[in-house]
């Protein structure tokens, strides 16, 4: 039978860490609590003095000042979990959990999931092969020592590294580890957790390295949990959600995070905002539910990029400096299409390269699997085709040996349009102006991978007007390039409007156009 024994580390909230703590009891799971040596000796009193007689709670034995990215997390790490192993002999696995952290599914749901297989759960990375870290110092975290907290002492810290690395002090890795990264929020199994101290017991050595590296709770169970059980014993994934911002910080979610938090294939979540008491009161009433089922989509990450690009953080509206190899040619016409309903271009262009004979391609900047000429694998990926897009599109010129090229791109490529703007072909812009019924945006979220078929309806109401207004924005974008050749096809428009703009826009006869334009199946669903 499982029983989790969470490691709770805290700083800060005694009413928050006793409500947690007697939610977490009350099923029959157990607590062990380090409340930061640092923070108020009243506020841990308060803490003893409510918890005081639940046999299910237990604290470190030794409190220890705590800093960001210090040996220090690790060391009252360890004294909440031997006291956890101490008290506690029941306890099956060991969870960490931060005073910011609440349960996202039922303790029902959360035993029955670890008891379907034995394995230990925790992030584990390869630390040189892997880019799970993306800025800062990466081997120096290791290899030099660090005495200084970087965030309280910074001229220290780093004052410290540049010395080491002027004098050649560098110092080996044990030899026998291999060093692993990932998130401290981990999950291990009882049989691991004990594995682990009394490793550290044979080798003194070990605690000794860990003691001045930089940033070790990324590392430091990371590292031994791999070295001591079999891979396939390991799921490299925490069972916590969080998600960090483009800047390195985590993400605080809120009231109406409720819906989106319960979808997502995780136990818990990291970090609830102090504010969000309506969220709080019902995530902390779950816990103790029974027979609750839970729809899992685990979008969580892809919506919170495609909001967070659309205006919480700011759009961009400056010009990207890509690779230019080369010019598409200065007497080279170059006819873009953009539409956000793809096969309506699709549609288009092959109408176009019918009735015109101008070669016509698809979303090749944006569709992997677009039917594309061999071109020496500069085409085989769609990072290569971003990469050298001028170079690419002059390929394709001189392939099909024309002066004219008509190409459909998503009208959210906004970077792309601008560069073929600026280079010395003439670019001229149509844009297909569609409507959208919620059904097709629906749809859309789910090929794009925003929603699955499990996304909650209240989730997905708050997603369709962000996807409409990021339709009507991308328009705005286009407009606001002021290009010289940029013309408009409506949905909406008759057919001999949209074969005058066909026309000028292919420079084509006008009979030709009105031949396009009345194809009765090019706006249809």
């Amino acid at each position: 039978m499982t029983q989790i024994a969470f490691i709770l580390l805290c700083h800060k909230d005694p009413d928050g860490v006793i409500a947690q703590t007697l939610r977490l009891t009350e099923v029959g799971d157990c607590v062990s609590i380090h409340f930061d040596a640092r923070s108020s000796q009243a506020d841990y009193a308060r803490i003893r003095t409510a918890l005081a007689g639940n046999p299910r709670v237990t604290f470190a034995r030794r409190r220890i000042r705590c800093g960001w990215g210090e040996w220090s997390l690790v060391a009252a790490t360890l004294e909440a979990v031997r006291a956890a192993l101490t008290d506690f002999p029941g306890a099956t696995h060991f969870y960490m959990l931060s005073g910011d952290c609440m349960p996202i599914k039922t303790a029902e749901f959360a035993h029955a999931f670890l008891e379907r297989e034995d394995a230990d759960y925790i992030e584990s990375f390869d630390f040189f092969g892997s880019d799970w870290i993306k800025t800062g110092i990466k081997e120096e975290r290791l290899i030099y020592r660090h005495w200084f907290n970087e965030r309280q002492r910074k001229w220290w810290f780093y004052k410290s590294l540049e010395l080491q690395q002027k004098f050649g002090l560098s110092r080996k890795i044990p030899e026998d580890l291999q060093m692993r990264i990932g998130s401290q929020w981990w999950c291990l199994r009882r049989r691991t957790v004990e594995a682990v101290l009394d490793f550290l017991k044979r080798r003194p050595d070990i605690p000794r390295f860990f003691s001045t590296t930089w940033i070790p709770d990324e590392t430091f169970f990371q590292t031994l949990v791999a070295h001591l059980v079999p891979d396939r014993e390991i799921c490299s994934r925490t069972l916590t959600f969080l998600m960090f911002t483009d800047y390195g910080m985590p993400v605080t979610f809120y009231d109406d995070h409720h819906d989106l938090l319960l979808a997502q294939g995780y136990l818990f979540a990291r970090k609830i905002s102090p504010e969000a008491k309506a969220l709080k009161d019902r995530l902390g009433a779950l816990y103790a539910e029974t027979g609750r089922q839970f729809a899992i989509s685990d979008e969580g990450r892809r919506q919170f990029a495609y909001l967070t690009s659309r205006g919480r953080e700011g759009r961009r509206f400056a010009r990207r400096f890509w690779e230019v190899e080369a010019s598409i040619g200065r007497n080279r016409t170059l006819m873009v299409v953009a539409c956000k309903k793809w096969h309506v271009a699709k549609r288009l262009a092959d109408r176009v390269q019918g009735l015109t004979g101008i070669p016509a391609v698809h979303y090749l900047f944006n569709e992997q699997a677009t039917p594309l000429p061999d071109l020496g694998g500069i085409e085989t990926t769609l990072e290569k085709r971003m990469r050298h897009r001028r170079a690419l599109v002059r390929m394709l010129f001189e392939h099909w040996q024309t002066d004219q090229l008509l190409l459909c791109v998503d009208p959210g490529s906004i970077e792309l349009i601008e560069d073929f703007a600026h280079d010395r072909a003439q670019m001229r812009l149509l844009e297909i102006d569609c409507q959208f019924s919620d059904d097709y945006l629906v749809g859309h979220a789910r090929r794009v991978g925003l929603a699955g078929p499990e996304t909650p309806v209240s989730a997905m109401d708050q997603l369709l007007p962000t996807i409409r207004y990021d339709v009507k924005f991308e328009s705005e974008r286009l407009r606001d390039l002021d290009l010289a050749g940029h013309s408009r096809l409506r949905q909406t428009a008759g057919v001999a409007e949209n074969a005058a703009v066909l026309a000028d826009f292919l420079e084509i006869p006008a009979e030709t156009a009105r031949e396009i334009a009345a194809t009765d199946y090019l706006f249809v669903d």
